[in-house]
């Protein structure tokens, strides 16, 4: 079901979801104008085609005592047997990385990380992150505030099409 077409109502209930997850069915089959079978019939394809992949709550990371927010970038050392694999077999279990893509420019990896506060960061910067072998260099920048961070993606939902 990857092949899944979606019309301006799906765009529409995608749009609401990404919003307010916790939104009901009642309330969303008004806001789009269908009854609620139909909605609730959407929203499950939409699930099953994999569009919508999960429901999370938005969490604030300083209430939570998380107070420092950084993005390390990692070069590799790739001279080391198996170094990619490698390691993203070990950061996968560092669980105060949140987020890590593979990118194109100065390094190989961008990592986001959240800790307590910096004495933790030194801590998982010095005793874990720099006994990963197949890491060749780490450049830490320390994320000082919050400007932005959007959780509705970037579409026009009223054409269907990207911006």
């Amino acid at each position: 079901m990857a092949d899944y077409k979606m019309d301006k109502i799906d765009l529409k209930i995608i749009k609401m979801l990404q919003e307010n997850s916790k939104i009901t069915n009642l309330e969303l089959s008004k806001r789009i104008g269908l009854s609620p079978a139909p909605t609730l019939e959407r929203v499950k394809k939409l699930e099953q085609s994999g569009i919508i992949q999960s429901y999370h709550a938005k969490v604030d990371s300083a209430a939570m005592g998380l107070n420092v927010g950084t993005f390390v970038l990692v070069s590799l050392a790739w001279h080391k047997p198996n170094a990619l694999d490698n390691f993203i077999s070990k950061i996968k279990d560092i669980a105060e990385i949140t987020e890590c893509y593979i990118i194109t420019g100065d390094a190989d990896f961008l990592l986001k990380i959240v800790c307590k506060d910096i004495p933790t960061y030194e801590k998982l910067l010095f005793k874990t992150l720099s006994q990963i072998e197949e890491i060749e260099r780490l450049k830490t920048l320390m994320t000082l505030s919050t400007v932005k961070k959007d959780v509705v993606l970037p579409f026009d939902y009223d054409n269907g099409s990207e911006d």
